[in-house]
């Protein structure tokens, strides 16, 4: 009787997932933000990117588990190009994209600058419910929503600002400019759709503030919405050490709180963990979150020298 109770909270929380899509949290955001803005796409003035892998809810089955590849690089005095990959696997329901970033950047004088970005690409979505039958999934008979595999492909479009000094920065997205319908399931010749992708805005901004010589303070925020769900609010506050090791808190409102720690291996390589404490209705069955990241930087001009950023 508990493991058939489990199951249909699982299958609860997989159909309220289907109606409205979200996007993956990130809690490491400000190391990962070509792929939520491409605007940001060119802005370090190297070729830069990163891999980033989360697995969200540790401990109950069928969690969210997103992995994340992106690279970027100015290609002339004010443009940048990337390329954004995204897999997110959320029990059967598995999405991966794979975008295109363009940015244009305009100087304000000084060191302000504001890039201009677009996203375009494309998102396959695949539903595999039925191989999951047994393995902790269930589907109620009759149930045409879930009666079939499904595997769909949508082009999607994306926009972004993102304004920056070499102290602070403010940026403002939204991904995916397109709202697709899938889960589509014909019945009597007839197409009834079960589910939607929502529509994200991401808020975003950070300082770095020199307390000492080998001392940085780097507070960040980022606010996440979408139509028809609570909006998300991240808060973090790392502290930079000797610009190799950094450490801080995080705060995700009325969802968890945490820490992260990144380290250089060298001037060109770091990698980084962050670690999430639940603290939402779910935290009885699935208490943690993790997350682990490598960036890197590639210097194309050894002669010249390029200003050092921490975002």
């Amino acid at each position: 009787m508990k493991k058939k109770y489990l199951l249909s909270v699982l299958f609860l929380l997989l159909v309220l997932n289907v109606q409205g899509q979200q996007d993956p949290h990130y809690t490491q955001y400000m190391y990962n933000m070509n792929v939520i803005n491409p605007a940001y796409a060119g802005s370090k003035e190297s070729i830069s990117g990163g891999i980033l892998y989360r697995q969200q809810w540790v401990g109950l089955q069928g969690a969210p588990k997103t992995a994340t590849l992106s690279i970027h690089s100015p290609v002339g005095k004010n443009v940048g190009l990337g390329l954004s990959v995204i897999s997110d696997k959320i029990g059967p329901i598995e999405e991966n994209n794979v975008y295109g970033d363009f940015s244009y950047t305009l100087n304000l004088g000084g060191e302000h600058r504001l890039a201009l970005g677009l996203k375009a690409g494309a998102t396959i979505h695949k539903v595999g419910l039925l191989s999951e039958i047994g393995n902790g999934f269930v589907r109620q008979p009759g149930d045409i929503s879930f009666s079939e595999n499904t595997n769909s492909t949508f082009f999607n479009l994306g926009t972004g600002l993102f304004y920056y000094t070499q102290k602070y920065y403010v940026a403002f997205s939204l991904p995916n400019m397109i709202k697709n319908d899938y889960l589509d399931v014909s019945q009597n010749g007839n197409q009834i759709q079960f589910g939607s992708e929502a529509l994200h805005y991401f808020l975003t901004g950070g300082y770095v503030f020199q307390l000492s010589d080998n001392l940085k303070y780097k507070p960040s925020a980022m606010i996440k919405s979408s139509v028809n769900a609570p909006v998300s609010f991240d808060l973090s506050s790392n502290f930079l050490f000797s610009e190799r090791f950094e450490a801080g808190l995080t705060y995700r409102l009325d969802d968890s709180f945490g820490a992260m720690v990144n380290f250089a291996i060298t001037p060109s390589i770091k990698v980084g963990y962050a670690y999430d404490r639940v603290i939402s209705d779910i935290n009885f069955t699935a208490p943690a979150s993790h997350e682990f990241m490598l960036l890197f930087d590639l210097n194309m001009v050894k002669k010249v020298s390029i200003s050092p950023r921490f975002f």
